[in-house]
């Protein structure tokens, strides 16, 4: 059952981007269509879930136990553009044309605070390796929540008569705030 409420609470009431305003940069960046949007939030899952156990094995296994906690950081840097790397060329020769459509926010994912937010936060609830695999994949799919039904929104706007002056970013911007209005209504479901 904790489980359980570790991916609600990731998904729904800690939204990483609704609720914590990490990872904004892709959000709004690859939220044109729902299929590129579909991609990259492929690409953070399976990034954030690797970079997650590779941190957390990295910080217990050998930060903690050599009392270099305070290489933290760089270490999960250069651990997410070493994966980020991996799933480019991966992408590359499996997906070309997703490739292409994630264009230059596909090495974007290296510098996305979410993977970086959630490798420490792990450490921060002192998860157990479970735990902080539970977190990452629940994270994840809260981050693609948000990133296609942000999509989906802005496809249906470039679809409506919106006035001249609210065009493109700020019709963007006010769907977006509206969205992590709708999410707060999960504030409070479960705590963890």
């Amino acid at each position: 059952m904790e489980y359980l409420y570790i991916i609600i609470a990731a998904i729904f009431v800690n939204n990483i981007v609704l609720m914590q305003f990490l990872g904004i940069c892709p959000f709004l960046g690859v939220s044109n269509k729902v299929s590129t949007a579909a991609g990259m939030s492929g690409a953070v899952l399976f990034v954030m879930t690797l970079a997650t156990i590779i941190t957390w094995l990295i910080y217990t296994q050998v930060l903690a136990v050599f009392e270099l906690e305070y290489l933290q950081t760089i270490t999960y840097i250069l651990v997410i553009a070493s994966l980020v790397q991996m799933v480019e060329i991966i992408l590359k020769k499996v997906s070309p044309a997703l490739y292409q459509a994630l264009g230059i926010f596909l090495p974007l994912i290296t510098t996305n605070c979410a993977i970086l937010g959630v490798a420490i936060l792990v450490i921060q609830k002192k998860f157990d390796l479970l735990q902080s695999v539970v977190f990452s994949v629940g994270t994840s799919l809260g981050f693609a929540l948000a990133l296609i039904i942000f999509a989906g929104l802005r496809e249906h706007l470039d679809l409506i008569n919106v006035p001249k002056g609210m065009k493109g970013v700020p019709a963007a911007l006010l769907v977006a705030g509206i969205l992590a209005l709708a999410f707060q209504g999960f504030a409070g479901l479960v705590k963890i």
